[in-house]
Parts: C-alpha cells; sequence; structure tokens
C-alpha cells in the first residue's frame, strides 16, 4: 500500500469494499483507492442527512451506490438511488449528493485527455 491509496500501485491486491469503508455516524468518510494516470477511485460513506452541496467537475465521473440509499441531483433533476445503481457524470455537469439513510459509493473520475474521443 501506498500512503496516496489503498492499492500499491505497482503490485495486484484486492480489497473487499464493504471492509474497506469506513463510516462515521455524523459525516462523510472519504478513502483513495487509486489516483494514477488520470483515473482516481475514492470510497466514500456517507451518515444519513449528509450531503454535498451542487458542484461539477472537469473530469468525468462514474458513481456506483454500494449499500443503502441517497439522491443525486443532476443538472436540476433529482434522482432516488439505492445499491447497484451506477450513474455517469459527464464532465461538468452540476451535481449534489444527498443521503437519505447511511449509504457507501465507489467514485471513479476520468481525467481526460485532449483530443480524447468518445469512440
Amino acid at each position: 500500500m501506498t500512503a496516496l491509496s489503498l492499492f500499491d500501485p505497482s503490485a495486484p491486491g484486492v480489497i473487499h469494499l464493504a471492509e474497506a469503508t469506513q463510516f462515521s455516524e455524523t459525516g462523510i468518510v472519504s478513502r483513495a483507492l487509486h489516483d494514477r494516470g488520470g483515473v482516481r477511485m475514492t470510497l466514500f460513506a456517507f451518515a444519513a442527512g449528509q450531503q454535498l452541496t451542487e458542484h461539477a467537475t472537469p473530469a468525468r465521473a462514474l458513481v456506483q451506490i454500494l449499500s443503502g440509499a441517497c439522491e443525486f441531483t443532476l443538472a436540476g433533476e433529482k434522482t432516488p438511488l439505492r445499491a447497484g445503481d451506477l450513474v455517469h457524470l459527464p464532465p461538468n455537469l452540476p451535481h449534489a449528493v444527498s443521503a437519505t439513510e447511511a449509504f457507501s459509493m465507489l467514485l471513479t473520475t476520468i481525467r481526460e485527455t485532449k483530443g480524447a474521443s468518445g469512440s
């Protein structure tokens, strides 16, 4: 393991996400799994009632809900999500998240290089 992530970037490894998730009774906990080559994977755990206000990122994002339930606001439209749901966020899309109950998610962001195509 490295100081920056739970995975050693030079070695194979297995992480059981449910065991790696660290919940707080009153907050949001994030843990970096990987951050190299323009790809960042972060494990998040939200206490019920916690939220991230509307923001946007220049990276493409994939959000996989691992446990619990939440509500994502995507470009102003509220969408309830639960374990097993996968969300795609194109770059610069305004979004927010609110924990309707304690939940965990895996966020993967991909920083695209100039000239990258969607083919």
